[in-house]
Parts: C-alpha cells; sequence; structure tokens
C-alpha cells in the first residue's frame, strides 16, 4: 500500500480489486451482449448513487436527428455565459448509456460549474464503429448552431476520450471549426492494445481488471484496429487538433495509451498537458480523494485558461 498518496486514496485502494473481470459474450451472441449491457448499467447505476449526491442541475432531453443529447444547467450557471463542455462518456465501448449516461454526465459537470451537452451515442452490439463517431459529429454540428467553436470544450474520458478524439478528427477533416480545447481523461487511443502498461497494470488496476479485447473488436465491428478513427493515436495531428488536456494514474491500464497519445500530440504540434495521478487507477479514486478534487480543479482551469485565449483570439 502506498504511503505517498492520502488516507482516502489508500482506502481506495485498500478494497483491492473493486469488481471481477468480465466476463465477455461471444462476438456474435447479440443477445448475450444486450443482456450483458444491461446487467452492467445496473450495477453501474447503483454506484453513481453512491458516488454523487442529488446535484442541483437542469436537465432537458433533446434529439438531433436521432441523437439523443442531454443539456445540462448545474444551478448558479449565468444564462448569459456561452461556455459549453460537448461530453462523450465512456464505458468500454459497449457500457454506459441512457440513465447511466444522465447521471455521469450530471455527476461530473456540476462540480467543474458549466453547462455540457452529453451525447447518449448508440453503441454495440447494435451499432458498432463508426455510428458512436458520427452519433458525435451531429451532436457537435447542432452545438455549432447556438455556440461559437470558442466557447466549446470537448470532454472525453476512457472510451469516451477514443470517440471525443476520433470526433474532432472527423470535424477537422470535413472543415469543421475545431473547438476550444480537448479534456482526454485515460483515453483508449490504441485499440490494438500494445502499449506497456496493458501489461505490466493489469492486476494492480482496481477498476479494469480483465482484457478488454473483445469489447474493442464488437467496436471496430471489422474495421482495422489501426484505423485513425477506431484507434486515435495513429492519426496524422499536424493537419490540426486542439489544445489538449490529458489526464491519468500510475496504476492504469490505460496509462500507456495516455502517455503515448501526449507523445504523438507533442510531435505534431500541439499544445498539450499530461498530467499522470500517483497511484490512481482507471477512474482515479471513485470521486471520494483529495486528488480527485484536485483533477477537477486542474481540469478547470485548463478550460478557463482556454476559453479565454481562445476568446481573445477572436
Amino acid at each position: 500500500m502506498p504511503t505517498s498518496v492520502s488516507p482516502q486514496a489508500q482506502a481506495i485502494l485498500a478494497m483491492g480489486l473493486l469488481q471481477p473481470p468480465p466476463d465477455w459474450p461471444a462476438l456474435d451472441d447479440i443477445d448475450g451482449w444486450r443482456t450483458s449491457v444491461s446487467a452492467e448499467e445496473a450495477s453501474a447505476m447503483a454506484m453513481i448513487n453512491q458516488m454523487f449526491p442529488a446535484y442541483d442541475a437542469e436537465v432537458e432531453e433533446i434529439d438531433i436527428d436521432g441523437v439523443r443529447v442531454y443539456v445540462i444547467t448545474p444551478a448558479g450557471v449565468d444564462p448569459s455565459d456561452r461556455r459549453v463542455m460537448l461530453d462523450i462518456h465512456g464505458g468500454s465501448f459497449v457500457y454506459g448509456g441512457g440513465q447511466v449516461c444522465r447521471a455521469m454526465a450530471v455527476g461530473q459537470t456540476v462540480p467543474m460549474g458549466v453547462r455540457a451537452w452529453s451525447v447518449d451515442y448508440r453503441q454495440p452490439p447494435d451499432h458498432p464503429f463508426p455510428t458512436p463517431v458520427h452519433d458525435c459529429l451531429v451532436a457537435y454540428r447542432a452545438l455549432l448552431e447556438v455556440h461559437r467553436p470558442e466557447d466549446i470544450v470537448v470532454n472525453g474520458a476512457s472510451a469516451g476520450g477514443n470517440i471525443a478524439a476520433a470526433m474532432i478528427l472527423l470535424a477537422r477533416d470535413e472543415g469543421l471549426p475545431l473547438p476550444a480545447a480537448a479534456v482526454l481523461t485515460s483515453p483508449v487511443a490504441d485499440l490494438t492494445e500494445s502499449g506497456d502498461s496493458w501489461h505490466t497494470n493489469m492486476g494492480i488496476e482496481p477498476t479494469l481488471t480483465g482484457s478488454p479485447t473483445p469489447a474493442f473488436l464488437l467496436y471496430a465491428g471489422g474495421h482495422d484496429l489501426r484505423d485513425p478513427l477506431v484507434s486515435p493515436l495513429f492519426a496524422d495531428f499536424t493537419t490540426g487538433f486542439p489544445p489538449t488536456l490529458l489526464f491519468g494514474g500510475t496504476r492504469d491500464v490505460l496509462l500507456s495509451d495516455t502517455v503515448r497519445l501526449h507523445h504523438a500530440l507533442y510531435r505534431a504540434g500541439v499544445p498539450v498537458e499530461l498530467h499522470v495521478t500517483e497511484a490512481a487507477g482507471h477512474g482515479m479514486f471513485l470521486g471520494r480523494a483529495p486528488e480527485d478534487r484536485e483533477y477537477t480543479d486542474i481540469v478547470r482551469d485548463f478550460r478557463l485558461r482556454h476559453w479565454a485565449a481562445r476568446a481573445q483570439s477572436v
């Protein structure tokens, strides 16, 4: 047990593995995947209800060309404040939709005091790649109709970090204006799982407790795992990408994905910051430790700096 972290973080680590390795269905067992998703989302809602208090926020559900989006306005946000976060949820590409998407977005958005659009994109097994990326692009286009690009920050964690990066790349290639910045927390940047931490951190990572390969293959839907829109690590960032904040932890199995994406952006000349939290696994410390509050402060500061920078440049 490391003594280099807060007592609260130590208590979370002392719990050991927080869930058993997933028992993935066969790739062609569509009903099995649907059953797995339903069970996981029921479990996730129980955890969310423990993690997050009853936050004060207005939540509006809108439909944009068949894509469901939750518009979240925390209490106290000035109606004249046009800054907004486009939030893209995680969940191993197959989980995290519906009420989980709504609840997680409220829980993450309210402490940061920012308005958000959270995209409840369609997912496998019924909607593999590229549908999730395209759904998020639909939401981004709609957001651009009511907000200036310099007022938008794109946020994505885990699988959501992958889809957020892919969506930005697709928007860039279609000639859309880029957002002010991107915040990618433990992004799944390389679905080939070739990074070092996939192997060295497996077993000490408290949250991701088994290989996600079946979920990755289901999401890819037969596409090459090195396709830049499937694994953004392999994209060409030299033709444009917004300033990016990357966040990871030393126990996170996705640490290598995060670090390698940082190097790819840096080499391409993209303004990029990397923050790595001592002893943190995937998902930090369940929102219960000072390290989690520091994460929130770092993200808030990054957003504010880049909103201000873009506003001054236009």
